[in-house]
């Protein structure tokens, strides 16, 4: 019997209610994090009064930010933290000015506030590599290695199974590893030091070989840097402690979490401090005199202490500086309504004041908006939808309302969540900052205003039914902050006869990568092979051999084997595996052999069937996301197939990083083979656009299977504005059996891993055609670089 699913609501399901405008959920968030930021406000303030007023100046705040459409995500218990920590510290920085704002922004940006006493933290590697995690990751850190807390209570904030908590954050503190290495390598180490830097995190967990182990050691004994970094990751949840603890806390964390008696690893995360921040660090008391007294920066907290049972409160407002008396703002902001107790059932944090400014009103914004779709919409398949709108105006947009009419027999993926189901969660993000959810007869999508010159686009994953019309394109209606829809798009297009459906699609500093094997060979003895495998003499077709399954690993057990080496930085956003072969009647599985680590079963989550000249084949697809983390050398093995003349089998992965150093871009890895030739089509037209920038340059990667190197005449095409030819981005022979990133043989017996530079005009459309050949088209890969 499995574990009972978790009843409440996550923190980021609460947090996307709210955003489309259900504002009682933030009573539930009120609920859970009040008496994390009342203890910590205690230890910076020594008055119940001005506890209670930052706090609660602290939670309006980061609502109207939420509300707005900024904000956490997953992580809402640092985010507040370090919100309470700036208020704290601008309502006790010596009253010079005053601002009374809702606009948090303005001075919040959503960073870790530096405290002046821990300046420099931030630059702490291990710092900046639990930053680049994905939110979610530094949540489950958050709670689990920082505050201590066990899965069972963390559980609810996230929304899964305590088992679950506990798996997130085992693959959480594996992610920080590799980030932190990838930062090493990323500053350029020594040259001898990058080998042992590239598996020292599978050294940490012992998924090492002996001779490799060996190795490493040898090396850790001879150099202090390497040995430095290695003591910091095998302690690493002490690192965390002592530098992004710190970070978030400020100078009276250790204060917070030894008195405040809500967490059980307080205690040892104040041992395992320096003996410099103990001495810094030491009595709650002597914290909030200081920070009473105006010495210090203050941290944050994760309560909002609500006004007392019957009295109102009136909006925080700044104090100047003691002595001289509170000169009233020149337009004081409505005071809220009373507020129930806290103990009472219907609690809502206070209303969100509105801002009091003397500045003049800003320059009108002016909104555009494309929508489209990315690859085509197919019958039976999943698609994706893709949406941006750009402010073009000189001044910030109200909130943004987006309602996407998809054709009929078109669904946005996703469904109820929590206790009730009132919330809705899809099954993809849509990112860029957009929110949506399904209505009536359109899909509803909310936006926080958009700055002047700023875009954001959402990428909706939909499921597309078996019987859905042809034809019917999607549309956009636009509003601003509950107005009339002042703006309108349609795509060009809907749900399409034949072509490839997307799988991914990102904006961002992201890249795609991408290496593959084969799986086949010619039989190794026979006269020719081996100057065949190395691309030489006149038998360089499979036709000409019977097939044969290659193992070139060093496990036991595998009956056919073979690698690829990949090679990126930054943090890996999505990974798909591909492999396909001669149709032989067994399940679709592979093994997947990660760089240090032993073999696990990958089984196919999409399979689809083709036919070639005497005999049927597929391509099967699994996502291995959580799997991919590091460069390195990938194995895969045991794919079924058949053995014989004409025959293949190979693999490829195809991975989206997202990387600091890679221009912004838009990457979308459309999939689904369709064979040509013989007993195919001799022309498939495969659209690129999915509101591509026009006139840039872009790459164009395509997986392929079964292309033969003395059959000509596979082509790569790519046209667009109507007015030149097409540009053939593969020469007269684009598929030769040659993969990037293989390991071994030169010649990769039916796959082809390759990719193109190319210029992107109008609406680009991409052609793959053959002659004489017969092969499979399988997955085609785009990146191009965005202007805005």
């Amino acid at each position: 019997m499995g574990e009972q699913a978790v009843a409440e609501p996550s923190d980021a399901a609460l947090i996307s209610r709210i955003r489309t405008g259900d504002n009682d959920a933030y009573a539930l968030l009120y609920e859970r994090h009040k008496a994390a930021a009342r203890g910590l406000a205690r230890h910076l303030i020594s008055s119940d009064t001005e506890v209670d007023d930052a706090v609660s100046e602290t939670f309006t705040k980061v609502l109207s930010v939420i509300q707005r459409g900024g904000g956490p995500g997953d992580s809402f218990r640092p985010y507040l933290l370090t919100s309470v920590r700036r208020t704290v510290y601008d309502r006790h920085r010596a009253g010079r000015r005053e601002n009374i704002t809702d606009e948090i922004e303005l001075y919040d940006p959503g960073v870790p506030f530096v405290d002046p006493a821990l300046e420099g933290l931030e630059q702490k590697m291990i710092v900046r590599a639990y930053l680049s995690l994905p939110e979610r990751w530094q949540a489950v850190l958050w709670h689990t290695e920082i505050e201590g807390r066990k899965p069972a209570d963390v559980a609810p904030l996230l929304g899964l199974s305590a088992n679950g908590v506990a798996a997130l954050a085992y693959r959480a503190r594996e992610g920080l590893k590799q980030a932190y290495l990838q930062m090493h390598l990323a500053a350029t180490p020594p040259k001898a030091c990058r080998p042992t830097l590239d598996i020292l995190g599978a050294y940490v967990r012992g998924g090492l070989a002996k001779k490799e182990t060996a190795r490493v050691e040898a090396h850790l004994d001879d150099c202090s840097d390497c040995r430095a970094i290695y003591l910091e990751l095998k302690d690493l949840n002490r690192s965390l402690r002592t530098l992004v603890g710190p970070l978030i806390l400020g100078v009276g964390g250790a204060a917070y979490l030894l008195k405040g008696g809500i967490f059980g690893g307080a205690l040892f995360w104040w041992k395992t401090l320096p003996k410099r921040q103990q001495q810094a660090l030491a009595g709650g008391t002597a914290v909030a005199v200081a920070v009473a007294a105006g010495l210090l920066a203050l941290p944050a907290g994760n309560e909002l202490p609500l006004p007392k049972k019957a009295e109102p409160r009136p909006p925080a407002v700044a104090r100047p500086q003691r002595p001289a008396p509170v000169k009233p703002a020149p337009a004081p902001a409505p005071v809220p309504k009373p507020v129930p107790a806290p103990g009472d059932p219907a609690v809502v944090p206070p209303p969100v004041p509105r801002p009091v400014s003397s500045t003049p009103s800003p320059r009108p914004s002016r909104l555009d908006a494309e929508i489209g779709t990315v690859g085509v919409l197919l019958r039976g398949k999943p698609g994706i939808v893709a949406m941006t709108v750009r402010n073009s105006g000189g001044g910030a947009s109200r909130p943004i309302a987006a309602d996407v009419a998809l054709p009929p027999g078109v669904g946005f993926t996703g469904g109820a969540t929590g206790r009730t189901a009132a919330a809705w969660a899809p099954l993809v993000a849509p990112g860029g900052g957009w929110s949506c959810r399904p209505m009536e007869e359109v899909l509803r999508c909310a936006h926080g205003p958009l700055r002047p010159r700023a875009t954001a686009s959402a990428y909706l994953h939909v499921l597309v039914a078996d019987d859905a019309p042809l034809g019917p394109p999607v549309s956009l209606a636009l509003r601003q902050d509950g107005g009339k829809a002042a703006l309108k798009a349609e795509a060009d297009r809907g749900v399409q006869e034949a072509g490839m459906p997307a799988r991914f699609a990102t904006d961002g500093n992201v890249r795609i990568v991408q290496a593959g094997n084969a799986l086949m060979s010619c039989p190794a003895g026979k006269p020719g092979c081996e100057e065949a495998r190395n691309r030489k003499g006149t038998e360089l077709d499979n036709d000409f051999w019977p097939m044969k399954p290659i193992d070139l690993d060093d496990a036991p057990g595998t009956a056919s084997s073979s690698a690829a080496d990949l090679t990126f930085g930054g943090k890996v956003l999505w990974a798909g595996l591909y492999w396909s072969g001669v149709e032989s009647g067994e399940e679709k599985t592979a093994r997947l052999r990660v760089p240090g680590g032993a073999y696990t079963t990958v089984k196919a989550q999409d399979a689809d069937a083709v036919k070639l000249p005497g005999y049927g084949a597929y391509q099967a697809f699994a996502d291995v996301t959580s799997k991919v983390t590091e460069s390195g050398r990938y194995w895969v093995a045991d794919v079924p197939t058949r053995t014989g003349v004409a025959k293949y089998a190979g693999w490829s992965l195809v991975v989206v990083v997202s990387d600091p150093a890679a221009p912004l871009s838009r990457t979308m890895i459309l999939d689904g083979p369709k064979a040509l030739g013989p007993t195919g089509a001799d022309r498939v037209d495969v659209p690129v656009d999915g509101l591509l920038p026009a006139a840039i340059p872009a790459r164009i990667g395509v997986v392929a299977w079964e292309g033969d190197a003395q059959l000509g005449e596979d082509r790569v095409l790519l046209s667009g504005d109507g007015r030149t030819a097409a540009t053939s981005l593969g020469g007269a022979n684009a598929f030769v059996s040659s993969a990037a990133g293989a390991v071994g043989p030169r010649m990769t017996y039916g796959v082809d891993v390759v990719s193109y530079t190319a210029r992107l005009r109008g609406k680009p459309l991409l052609s793959l055609t053959t002659k004489t050949d017969a092969y499979v088209a399988g997955v085609v890969t785009v990146t191009a670089p965005l202007r805005s």
